[in-house]
C-alpha cells in the first residue's frame, strides 16, 4: 500500500467520520421527547434513545442507515477485499507450515474483525421493533466487551509461550 492510498484512507476516516457524526447529530437536535427520560440500555445508544422520542422515527431511521453505509460497511468490505489479496498470497507460499502459520494469524483477526462488524451492522443496519432492545442489548454487550477481550486471547493463546504456561496452569490444576 502506498503513501497516497494511506492518506486517502486516513482522509476518508477522519472526515467522513467527523461529517456523518454532525448529521446524526443534527437529527438528533431536531427530534422531540415526551414522557420517560429514562434511557433503557446500559449505554446512551441511539436505539434506545429512539425510544424515548415522540417524533416520526422513519426519517431518522433512514438516515442511520445511510450513514451506516460508509461508517461499517465501506470499511468491512474494504477489510474482506484486502483479506482476499492477504488469501491469496497465503495459497501462493510453497511450505505448509509457513501456509499453516500465516493463514492462523490472519483467520483469528479476520475472526475478531467480522465479529466486531457483523454486530454494529446488526445493530444499526437490520431495521428494528418494538421488542428489539433487549436483543440491542446483547448485541451491543458483544461489540463493546466481547470483541475487545478476544483480541488478546486470540492473539495470546497464539504465542508458543503463553500456550506453554496456560497448558501447565491447566495441568496443575487437574492434578490438584
Amino acid at each position: 500500500m502506498d503513501t497516497r492510498i494511506q492518506n486517502f484512507l486516513v482522509i476518508y476516516c477522519w472526515v467522513f467520520g467527523f461529517l456523518l457524526t454532525q448529521i446524526t447529530l443534527n437529527f438528533l437536535c431536531q427530534l422531540y421527547f415526551c414522557g420517560s427520560n429514562i434511557i433503557n440500555h446500559f449505554f446512551c445508544d441511539l436505539a434506545p434513545f429512539l425510544q424515548l422520542t415522540c417524533s416520526h422515527k422513519i426519517d431518522f431511521q433512514l438516515m442511520i442507515l445511510i450513514v451506516a453505509i460508509p461508517l461499517m460497511v465501506i470499511p468491512f468490505i474494504l477489510v474482506l477485499i484486502s483479506y482476499s489479496y492477504v488469501f491469496i498470497t497465503i495459497i501462493g507460499i510453497s511450505s505448509a507450515k509457513g501456509r499453516k502459520k500465516t493463514f492462523s494469524t490472519c483467520s483469528s483477526h479476520l475472526t475478531v474483525v467480522t465479529m466486531y462488524y457483523g454486530t454494529l451492522i446488526t445493530i444499526y443496519m437490520v431495521p428494528a421493533n418494538g421488542d428489539t432492545l433487549t436483543v440491542n442489548k446483547l448485541i451491543a454487550f458483544l461489540y463493546i466487551v466481547v470483541t475487545p477481550l478476544f483480541n488478546p486471547i486470540i492473539y495470546c493463546l497464539r504465542n508458543q509461550e503463553m500456550r506453554a504456561v496456560m497448558e501447565k496452569l491447566i495441568i496443575v490444576k487437574d492434578t490438584q
